[in-house]
């Protein structure tokens, strides 16, 4: 069976129990990536009604990495719904229940109730977007894990923004920090581009850094001031693959993220 994304993870975390890092990937891994939910019937439009276990005491959803993983794992055909991660850990945030992934296999592990609302409340965070008036960059000076971690928002951003660069920033309130500054990016993403770098300094493990987050546009003058100190971020540009016209089917539940799956 192919390994994943979340295998690698889930083998790095137990590699190294103590590491706090370490553990955040996992979470990172799990919840920007897409698992199969096993339900008790089929989808019906928005509504899911996803099949509970009861697993050491504890209320628990079956969610699996991919369709193979499921099969493997169930003799029959059941019902299912291929939502992100994100999507199912805020949904479930609040209600007592856990998350058993990839039950039966190597990387098969327990995100207890706790540990759901913990990462549906990381999930939620969002950054300070700074509107006070810089007096002055120098050179970022970030813990390598947050640099580290900034690689996440840069790749949302591919086809969203230009570029972007790092500098660290006193503002003329007597504020201080490091400001991201995206530059050209299109208005519709501003929001999800925010929340991103919200979620990469969480999951960094380093839960002091102040990283502001500033869109401008490729004349803005302060952008001047920030290549002249600053760390470029370079985006990654990607090129869509030819795909050939197909029927249009219904979006599956959870795909809009203003329109989430109702569990029963």
């Amino acid at each position: 069976m192919t390994a994943t994304a979340l295998d690698a993870a889930h083998a790095a975390m137990l590699a190294a129990p103590d590491d706090d890092l370490a553990r955040l990937h996992y979470y990172q891994t799990l919840a920007d990536g897409e698992l199969v939910l096993v339900l008790n019937r089929e989808a019906q439009g928005s509504e899911l009604d996803p099949r509970l276990v009861g697993i050491d005491g504890l209320d628990c959803v079956l969610a699996f990495d991919s369709e193979e993983r499921l099969a493997a794992f169930s003799p029959v055909p059941v019902p299912y719904a291929a939502l992100p991660g994100r999507v199912i850990v805020a949904v479930l945030a609040g209600q007592g229940a856990g998350i058993a992934v990839n039950l039966g296999e190597a990387s098969s592990w327990m995100v207890t109730p706790e540990a759901v609302d913990w990462l549906a409340d990381a999930l939620q965070s969002r950054p300070p977007v700074r509107v006070g008036r810089p007096a002055d960059y120098a050179a970022p000076d970030l813990p390598a894990p947050v640099i580290a971690a900034l690689a996440a928002p840069l790749r949302h951003a591919s086809g969203l923004a230009e570029r972007a660069v790092l500098a660290a920033v006193r503002y003329r309130d007597g504020g201080e920090g490091h400001l991201l500054a995206f530059v050209s990016t299109r208005p519709e993403a501003q929001a999800a581009l925010a929340r991103a770098v919200s979620e990469a300094v969480v999951f960094s493990g380093q839960p002091e850094v102040v990283l502001d987050v500033a869109f401008l546009s490729a004349t803005a003058p302060e952008l001047a001031a920030m290549d002249d100190v600053g760390l470029a971020l370079a985006i990654a540009r990607r090129l869509p693959a030819p795909q050939a016209a197909r029927p249009r089917t219904p979006a599956a539940p959870g795909s809009d993220p203003e329109k989430p799956p109702i569990l029963r």
